[in-house]
């Protein structure tokens, strides 16, 4: 799988064959577990306010379609590539098996920087690689949702554009919509609610109070902004928060309102005066209770590791640690580590939720999305716990495991087609 090759990908198959030699899943059988079942990349060119024309590089990978249609984000961003769209759609695809969703693992993005594209441009840049993915993306083949650098609107603009060629409105060709077009109250903010409520169950876990504890939150996205108040709200002290620009961090907690209130006029966390600035790397190792790592891929590795200083490592990014890290956190000990395909599942399940209630043209109030999320939630922390203290592995290795292995047996009962 040459045309993959990227960091982000070797270090999805180092985890899958890990849990592959686990399983003893035969050999003539992982490589179809493990490669993509399709892989498009796309020339976006788009009209400039200027009046030039850019183009930019496009890409959608569908990991498999075994139980059903395929479901993942799409992500604007300079390090977007094909190899890291795979890796992706391969942990979206046993995250959605660990979470009992009917769908295969997707992704996709486009390599740019949507802070440097106006409003209008990015529209124009969406609409036309949604119209580069027509026929390859539906609400029985592939859904769509926002990740890092898309947004609501992103998702408005995509059904449009798919409606508009279909003649009628096609509201389930994407989730994380806005609400006055179809999406689902609670959306937005699941993936972060839900690292949350998994942080406070590993603390009941561990058999620590929430109130009084500590909390470090790496980026000030959806999922970063929403983990931080969410956790705040429980009794935690939010000390440092980060965004691309630089972190904040005050010895008695901040003040997460009035960081909000800050972020939200001003665009960014850098300038607030209310607290001293951070680096990444000093932020990772401060000493807390719970770290939430809500930014991009491999933050914690071979080399930071052993520095890190939290009870509860609950990753609310997809892929923040590394196997080496993996190694050197297990080998201590002392961290509890709910993984990716758990931690951050909030939003893929609200997202199945938005789905199922666009098909239906009936639609749920937030607290009953709230409740449905939280009952998928519990039911994969324990599962995933239990299997981990059973057979004494990590919480990583149990939670791949379940996923891995409820993909590998619907592919047996499904057979090979000839």
């Amino acid at each position: 799988m040459n045309i993959y090759s990227d960091p982000t990908f070797d270090m999805a198959c180092r985890q899958f064959d890990g849990v592959a030699d686990r399983l003893q899943i035969p050999v003539s059988e992982r490589e179809r577990l493990k490669a993509p079942k399709r892989a498009l990349v796309v020339a976006v060119p788009t009209r400039m306010d200027d009046g030039t024309t850019r183009v930019f590089s496009g890409y959608r990978v569908q990991h498999h379609l075994t139980l059903g249609p395929t479901k993942g984000g799409i992500r604007y961003h300079p390090d977007v590539s094909l190899g890291e769209v795979a890796a992706l759609a391969m942990w979206m695809s046993w995250k959605c098996a660990l979470a009992g969703l009917p769908y295969g693992g997707a992704k996709g993005g486009v390599t740019v920087d949507p802070r440097e594209l106006s409003t209008g441009e990015l529209e124009r840049l969406t609409r036309r690689f949604t119209q580069e993915l027509l026929g390859f993306i539906g609400p029985q083949t592939d859904i769509p949702a926002p990740d890092v650098g898309t947004n609501e609107q992103t998702m408005a603009w995509m059904m449009d554009t798919v409606s508009v060629h279909a003649g009628h409105s096609v509201p389930g060709v994407v989730t994380g919509k806005p609400i006055v077009i179809g999406g689902s109250l609670g959306r937005r903010e699941a993936t972060g609610r839900g690292v949350a409520y998994l942080a406070g169950r590993a603390m009941d876990t561990l058999g620590i109070a929430s109130s009084g504890a500590t909390a470090v939150v790496q980026g000030y996205g959806n999922v970063g902004a929403i983990a931080a108040h969410s956790l705040s709200r429980q009794g935690f002290r939010i000390l440092a928060v980060s965004d691309v620009n630089g972190g904040l961090y005050h010895s008695r907690g901040l003040d997460m309102p009035r960081v909000d209130a800050w972020a939200q006029s001003h665009g960014t966390l850098a300038g607030y005066p209310e607290a001293e600035p951070i680096r990444n790397a000093e932020l990772l190792a401060l000493p807390c209770d719970v770290l939430v790592p809500a930014a991009m891929e491999r933050q914690i590795t071979g080399e930071n590791a052993g520095r890190i200083r939290c009870r509860i490592l609950a990753e609310g990014a997809n892929g923040p640690t590394t196997p080496d890290a993996d190694g050197i956190l297990a080998e201590r000990g002392d961290v509890f580590v709910i993984p990716d395909i758990l931690c951050n599942a909030g939003g893929v399940v609200v997202s199945y939720f938005e789905w199922v209630q666009g098909l239906q043209s009936f639609f749920w109030t937030e607290a009953e999305v709230m409740d449905r999320l939280f009952r998928i939630l519990e039911g994969a922390f324990v599962q995933t716990l239990q299997l981990s203290r059973r057979e004494s592995i990590s919480m990583r290795t149990a939670a791949l495991s379940l996923g891995i292995r409820r993909v590998w047996e619907a592919k047996r009962a499904r057979g090979l087609f000839p």
